[in-house]
């Protein structure tokens, strides 16, 4: 007798189909990322100095951020992405591995690595000092890599956080499949620890060092420096803070840069704080005699549940290694923000 096995072995095949389509699933749901999405919405008024034109004093600024997180062969995987200002635009972006005992490797574009986490860490109810006055760039402030096309490693140690930032060529957000210009590579770090382990409770502090490529050395080495150290003490409601920097320009015509800064912040109560700082700029200039930026900044701040209200002033003489009233600048600024 011929025994027919056909259905038998078809429902063997079903099961076995299903079984694989299961283990599937299973594997696909494990992976699978957690999507959460924030924003907020900043409405600004601004005034300048005397002899700027204002123009319009009103301003709005949006940020759309997105967070994704899920595990990935046993480790958990990360990613974050803010837009501002405009929906297609990436102002800033981070793919990183926490790898449990190992520490976290990421790659960033912009949300900021390295000793750029640590360039002023002076006590504010608000902006830093310098936050809005002229200049294309801010003297003073260290990040030899920058945050942009930077690997970053961040490990935690005895209560000592390590955050190290390298980069290959140029600071860009390079698209993918893209590859930036002209630019020379950099590294740096900052460390960072609440005191507890040295009993110096109320007290923050950190330091940071950092190297940028920049050609071949013929007027002089071959490199910046850039290097700071910082200071932060509670006691109730007040923080005081001050902190050191320079920028050692490896040139032998450029300018080297040293920064003291100190700050103080109180918190009147939950929801207002108030601040005052001061900041100097010394520019040692090689064939001209040495120019010192000096600027200082008040802020307030009022808190209600996701609403901010933010108010500061800041003013600057000698900005940006220049001197006489032309050098002279400051700026008023009060912020509306919502978050969601």
């Amino acid at each position: 007798m011929k025994t027919i096995t056909k259905g038998k072995n078809m429902n063997n095949f079903k099961k076995v189909g299903l079984t694989a389509l299961a283990g599937s699933l299973a594997a696909i749901s494990a992976q699978a990322a957690e999507m959460s999405v924030s924003g907020a919405t900043v409405l600004t008024y601004t005034t300048e100095h005397s002899s700027e034109t204002t123009g319009n004093p009103f301003g709005m600024k949006t940020n759309l951020g997105f967070t994704a997180s899920g595990e990935v062969n046993g480790y958990t995987v990360s990613y974050m992405q803010t837009s501002a200002d405009q929906f297609a635009g990436m102002s800033s972006a981070r793919l990183s591995v926490d790898m449990g005992d190992m520490g976290t490797i990421a790659f960033d574009q912009g949300s900021g690595s390295g000793l750029g986490t640590i360039d002023d860490k002076t006590p504010t109810a608000a902006e830093e000092i310098w936050d809005g006055l002229d200049g294309t760039t801010v003297g003073g402030l260290v990040g030899a890599a920058g945050a942009s096309g930077v690997f970053n490693y961040v490990q935690s140690y005895a209560g000592v956080k390590f955050n190290g930032a390298m980069r290959k060529g140029s600071g860009t957000k390079n698209a993918d499949g893209a590859s930036s210009g002209a630019g020379q590579g950099a590294w740096d770090f900052a460390l960072t620890t609440d005191g507890s382990m040295m009993g110096l409770e109320g007290v923050t502090m950190g330091a940071g060092y950092g190297e940028a490529s920049i050609g071949d050395g013929n007027s002089g080495s071959d490199k910046n420096e850039h290097s700071t150290f910082f200071a932060n003490y509670s006691v109730g409601p007040v923080t005081f803070g001050a902190q050191v920097s320079r920028i050692d320009k490896g040139i032998s015509t450029a300018v080297d840069e040293d920064t003291q800064a100190w700050g103080i912040s109180f918190n009147v109560n939950e929801n207002l704080s108030v601040s005052y700082g001061e900041r100097d700029v010394e520019y040692d200039n090689t064939s001209a005699a040495n120019v010192t930026e000096n600027g200082d900044g008040v802020a307030v701040a009022y808190t209600m549940g996701s609403m901010k209200i933010a108010g500061n002033h800041n003013t600057v003489k000698n900005n940006d290694n220049a001197t006489g009233l032309g050098a002279e600048d400051y700026m008023t600024e009060i912020a509306v923000s919502f978050a969601f």
